[in-house]
This record gives C-alpha cells, sequence and structure tokens, in this order.
C-alpha cells in the first residue's frame, strides 16, 4: 500500500534494512506473489503472511543487518508451509532477502508503488471524513472533493487529495477514467447535480464504473423523477447505486457506513 512504502522510505532514510518479497508461490499461501516487508533493526513495514513464516524471515533480515560484514547481494529462501513451520496452509512460496539502503530509494519507490483504484468522494461531512480513513490503508487513491473551504482535516491521510470545486459538480468532467463516485455533499441539491454530471459523463464517455449515492430509497426516487424530467432514460438511471454500502450492514454511524462502502467498493463495480 501507499502509506507502507512512503513509511518505508522515511526509515530507509535514517537506515538500513532488508527487504523481503514474494517472489513465487505454489498451492494455499497466506499472502501472492509481489507481497513485501522491510525489516530495519528494530522496526517492521509491511507483512509476507505473519505467523512463523514471517517471524523466521524477520529473524533471518535482523541476523543479516547485524553481521559485522553486510553482504549487499540478496539471496531466497524457498519454504513449505508445513508442520515444521507451524502453519498448515499446505502451499509453498519463495522469499526473496535483499539488502536496501536511502540509495535504493529512487528505485523502490517505483518498483513496490501497488496500483490503486481511483476514487473521487464529494463530500467533506462526518461520512467523508471516516470513509477516508477507511479507504486510505486500502489500495484506493482517494480525490475528496467539496465545494466548501476548510473542511478537509490537516494532515490528510495517504494516499488522499483535496480539490475545492464551485460548483462541485464541474470537478466531475476532470475525473480521471475508471473513477468510483461516491456522492455525499452537505445538500441535496448539491448531491443532484453531480449525479446529473456523472449521467451526462457516462453518456458521453462511459468510464465511470460506479456511481453510488447516499440516501435513501425514498431520496432516490425523488432524485430519479427529477432527473428523467431533465431527459436521462431508466437505463441511465439504473446505473446510479443508492443507496451505497453492502445489503445487510445497517448501522448509521459513519464508520459502519464507510466500512459497508469500502467493502462495497471492495467487491468491485
Amino acid at each position: 500500500m501507499a502509506h507502507h512504502l512512503d513509511t518505508c522510505l522515511r526509515c530507509l532514510a535514517l537506515e538500513p534494512a532488508v527487504l523481503v518479497s514474494v517472489v513465487r508461490t505454489r498451492g494455499s499461501v497466506p499472502r501472492e506473489a509481489g507481497t513485501w516487508m522491510a525489516v530495519f533493526a528494530n522496526a517492521l513495514v509491511g507483512t509476507v503472511g505473519g505467523g512463523h513464516l514471517e517471524w523466521e524471515a524477520i529473524a533471518q533480515a535482523r541476523a543479516h543487518l547485524q553481521a559485522p560484514i553486510t553482504q549487499s547481494a540478496s539471496w531466497t529462501r524457498d519454504l513449505v508451509l508445513g508442520p515444521s513451520l507451524g502453519q498448515c496452509c499446505g502451499g509453498a512460496l519463495t522469499l526473496r532477502f535483499e539488502p536496501i539502503t536511502a540509495a535504493d530509494a529512487p528505485a523502490l519507490r517505483g518498483r513496490l508503488a501497488s496500483p490503486v483504484t481511483p476514487v473521487a468522494l464529494f463530500g467533506g461531512g462526518h461520512v467523508g471524513h471516516a470513509l477516508v480513513h477507511a479507504l486510505s490503508p486500502l489500495p484506493f487513491g482517494v480525490r475528496w472533493i467539496d465545494s466548501r473551504d476548510e473542511v478537509f482535516p490537516d494532515p490528510l491521510p495517504p494516499g488522499v487529495q483535496t480539490e475545492h470545486s464551485a460548483p462541485v459538480a464541474a470537478a466531475v468532467r476532470d475525473l480521471v477514467p475508471g473513477s468510483r463516485v461516491l456522492i455525499m455533499s452537505f445538500s441535496h441539491a448539491e448531491d443532484l447535480e453531480i449525479v446529473a454530471a456523472c449521467l451526462l459523463r457516462q453518456r458521453e464517455r462511459a468510464d465511470l464504473p460506479f456511481v453510488g449515492l447516499i440516501g435513501s430509497a425514498t431520496k432516490w426516487a425523488s432524485f430519479r423523477s427529477r432527473l428523467r424530467q431533465r431527459g436521462f432514460s431508466d437505463s441511465e438511471l439504473d446505473r446510479v447505486t443508492c443507496p451505497i454500502g453492502l445489503a445487510g450492514i445497517v448501522g448509521k454511524a459513519p464508520e459502519v457506513i464507510a466500512a459497508s462502502v469500502a467493502a462495497q467498493l471492495l467487491l468491485g463495480p
């Protein structure tokens, strides 16, 4: 995740580490190929799956860091996740151990940066604040948009960029293609204009896989009627999800809504 990489590079500016990466897998394993963790003398960033597997990898990396003469060459280790490791996954994997220093930071930023799904979040209210904190550690890049000044916290969670837009719906035309749109502004009037802008963009480009609106079925019924009057068809309106969040999660607390919506986005459009 982006925040893990940023943390790793900050620590690496102060001391060397060993980068432990999963390079090959077979069968059932805790994490997929490409997963990594950075092992420092007294700190750890990331994870390769936990359990005894990770404990042994950390021990091996730290033994290397504490060696009187530190070698710069990388090495690999093949592991079977059976009784000898106290893990019964049944699969096997190969770990690469790679000594790294501050000089490696530019290359690591390019190598370890994870692809993220763009999310456009309209609204800086209580649910918006809870959502950016829920989405920040997940594989999303959040563009947080509001028409009001001074609604965004400082500092921002990692992976979140803010934008002031007035009128707020004007920001829709510049969204990154493939953005998942979440609409929860401070007013129904703004929400309606953002939905209308998203529908127009869908009509022109069809590049917003998910457009979600916070609110009740009653709110959406009212919006549908008003949007039909603007010339949008039922098939176009059917592409808007309202209410947002997973069915069956009924809590109204911002954090509960945020968890439900984050899970919905992870499931995909």
